[in-house]
């Protein structure tokens, strides 16, 4: 499959510099089509909209209240930081709606159409390890998440909390990296639980129903080992269930795929996890260890990572100096590197990820 680039963009930021300009509330009905025809003109193959989805009065809670968090936001936005820019992760998702804010789902049908007009497909966020703390199932389904006990939870607060669900109080553990404390606006999904597997089989598909394609988000936390380190005999099913340990993607994929063919999975994967989810069925996985090279100036590793691996698993990976998750380039590289770096990075077979803001749009052509 070729493809020549994706564009990410901050839904939130972009909606609300251009709410400045207009001096009035933006929607995406208020994108202009200048804006989509430059897209097309430099040559993107995709536009992926981070953070679309409707998020919940809980994450913006534990989003504004967490001390550990607050300095970043000082940081970024220093002396013009406003409680309401407090928002909330996008990725502590409530529905996968479009966040009335953004106009809903008729106001992405309608970008999407512009989008398709002009050669260019949309991917949107899928997040799969985990829900916001006030996700419906949390009332209706408390059975699809991890539980906890009272020694689980006095042991491990920031793994743990307690939350008041269909079924009474119930102590739910946190969204997790097995390398760090748990995601505290986040509870985590149990792919031990059968039941999980169809209901978020189900859930892909719906998304596949207002997009061209998905970013995964920490994809590789739902494989079975993965998941087994990470939980161990924790991911009991509290209902008493008994447990699967088929892998998810596989499946989600091939069920996505009778419905829509050329659907695209793009898989945010590490610790070299990235042949194993492109067998699993992922288009395109992160290249997470050249950026990695890069940022540390290693050219021997550089070299050797782009002169080992097979042309074939090298067209599958998505190659970036920036994202979200990463410092802006022209600060984590030098002038003279920063230039070779993209050189590299962007003339090698892939997916070549840009950052908003990565690529210099003139302001006269913005289109507002």
């Amino acid at each position: 499959m070729h493809a020549h680039g994706v564009y990410q963009i901050n839904t939130r930021v972009w909606l609300r510099e251009m709410a400045g300009e207009l001096d009035r509330p933006a929607s995406l009905a208020d994108i202009p089509d200048a804006k989509l025809d430059q897209f097309s003109t430099l040559g993107f193959d995709f536009i992926w909209l981070l953070g679309i989805w409707k998020t919940g009065a809980a994450g913006r809670k534990v989003s504004a209240t967490n001390p550990d968090w607050r300095p970043g936001y000082e940081e970024t936005l220093g002396a013009d930081l406003r409680e309401e820019d407090i928002c909330g992760s996008p990725f502590a998702v409530q529905e996968y709606v479009v966040h009335p804010e953004f106009g809903g789902n008729d106001a992405l049908r309608s970008l999407r159409d512009r989008l398709h007009a002009r050669g260019l497909q949309l991917i949107l966020d899928f997040v799969g390890n985990h829900t916001a703390l006030d996700h419906p199932w949390v009332k209706e389904r408390p059975e699809l998440y991890i539980h906890g006990t009272e020694e689980d939870l006095a042991r491990e607060p920031y793994n743990y909390c307690r939350v008041e669900t269909g079924r009474g109080t119930q102590i739910l553990a946190h969204g997790q990296d097995p390398h760090y404390h748990g995601w505290p606006d986040t509870l985590q999904l149990n792919y031990r639980h059968p039941a999980l597997h169809d209901a978020m089989c189900r859930q892909l598909l719906q998304i596949a129903e207002m997009c061209d394609g998905v970013r995964c988000d920490m994809a590789m936390l739902m494989l079975p080992d993965v998941f087994a380190g990470t939980w161990g005999s924790r991911s009991q099913p509290a209902d008493g269930t008994r447990t699967t340990d088929r892998p998810f993607w596989p499946n989600a994929i091939a069920l996505v795929r009778q419905e829509y063919r050329d659907f695209v999975f793009i898989a945010e994967v590490y610790w070299d996890k990235e042949w194993e989810m492109q067998q699993q069925g992922f288009d395109y996985t992160y290249d997470k260890r050249l950026y990695d090279r890069l940022v540390r100036q290693d050219v021997q590793g550089v070299r050797a990572h782009l002169e080992r691996a097979s042309i074939d698993f090298q067209r599958k990976l998505v190659r970036f100096l920036e994202n979200h998750d990463e410092p802006r380039a022209a600060s984590a590289f030098p002038p003279e590197v920063h230039r070779a770096a993209a050189v590299l990075v962007f003339l090698t077979p892939g997916l070549r990820l840009f950052h908003e803001g990565q690529v210099s749009i003139p302001r006269q052509s913005r289109g507002l």
